[in-house]
């Protein structure tokens, strides 16, 4: 008989809802051998099984069989302790038949998640810890994080983590956080640290969106910047271009107004010169921006483009780190910017990509 056929014929019998204890009277095929290896069980019963089988499923029953005896024709019996009977008969059956179903699994997923790791039985664990995910709820939570973290299962331990930061003051409630305070402060502590650096990391996510925000806007402005100088706006445009001082928004950039209204002040201003105005220091900052980050300064129309360009690369070596890296991410914002663009556009319909065209325009 095969190992297979031997394996599934014995995981029948296993499932059957007769008591496995008598399991070496009963055969469903007379082909079958008689089991050689006995698992005993807390309650006292014992479960008949085939030592190769055992062998084949787990390495640490591999080694507890081929162990050798003090007297050769003493049975041999392997304790399961601490289990309820019905999860071993459930774990011996998958050790044969490699599956379980899932009324087992929710009514024993925890004890087989244990065995499955004291035994090394990989397959039983991924299965284990996938069902008790999904079965995570407030009251169990603790136990089961207190499980995932005895038993090596980082996936569910980090779900349970995510789960109690999430639902922290619910938990607390329960009578398992209530034992966990009692007996394993380090757990505890634990929690407590990961809730930290899961608040720490909110914080850092959301000041990171709020700088890429300005970022953009500042890259948006550099482009509005170089649209009013170069094609003229409503009410302000090059030196050699007549603007038709119309009524009408920029059909280009919605936000152009402000711009055109800092310029006019900066023109207009008499404290530009010694930058005692707030207002004339905003835009001599986006001047500079621009510079920074202009790539043909000889025919740029930006006013004072060239003039900053040569300023800064005479004095490269005293220019403020910060104001580097602010250029860095201005820049970066930039390129984000257009392969979001670009990437829109190859996603979209042909219809859809002259509705992103017409938007641009």
């Amino acid at each position: 008989m095969s190992l297979k056929k031997l394996a599934d014929e014995t995981a029948e019998i296993l499932s059957s809802p007769a008591s496995v204890t008598d399991f070496s009277d009963r055969h469903l095929n007379p082909d079958l051998p008689e089991p050689d290896v006995q698992i005993l069980t807390s309650d006292g019963h014992r479960i008949f099984a085939h030592s190769s089988i055992l062998a084949l499923a787990s390495p640490v029953l591999e080694s507890v069989v081929n162990k050798p005896r003090k007297h050769r024709k003493a049975e041999k019996v392997i304790p399961i302790l601490g289990v309820p009977y019905d999860a071993v008969s459930a774990f011996i059956c998958f050790l044969y038949a490699s599956r379980c179903n899932d009324q087992e699994m929710e009514k024993y997923g925890m004890h087989m998640l244990a065995l499955s790791h004291v035994y090394s039985v990989p397959q039983l664990k991924q299965r284990c810890t996938k069902s008790l995910a999904e079965r995570l709820t407030i009251e169990n939570v603790v136990d089961v994080l207190q499980l995932a973290r005895l038993c090596d299962a980082p996936n569910l331990y980090l779900k349970c983590m995510k789960l109690v930061a999430d639902n922290f003051k619910a938990v607390e409630k329960t009578e398992g956080w209530r034992f966990l305070q009692k007996h394993d402060p380090w757990l505890e502590l634990e929690i407590l640290h990961f809730m930290d650096e899961a608040e720490m990391r909110k914080k850092r996510t959301k000041r990171h969106k709020e700088e890429q925000i300005l970022f953009l806007e500042l890259s948006e402005a550099m482009e509005r910047l170089v649209h009013i100088c170069t094609e003229g706006c409503t009410s302000v445009g090059p030196y050699d271009m007549e603007i038709n001082k119309k009524k009408e928004p920029c059909n280009k950039f919605s936000t152009c107004q402000g711009l055109q209204l800092l310029f006019r002040h900066f023109v207009g201003c008499n404290d530009r010169v010694n930058r005692r105005c707030s207002r004339c220091k905003r835009m001599w900052q986006l001047l500079r921006l621009h510079a920074s980050i202009c790539d043909q300064p000889d025919s740029c129309k930006v006013p004072l483009c060239r003039q900053f360009k040569l300023k800064m690369q005479q004095e490269r070596k005293g220019v403020d780190a910060k104001w580097r890296l602010l250029v860095r991410k201005v820049l970066s914002a930039k390129a984000i910017s257009s392969l979001s663009i670009t990437r829109r556009k190859s996603e979209a319909e042909p219809g859809e990509i002259m509705l992103i065209m017409e938007q641009e325009a």
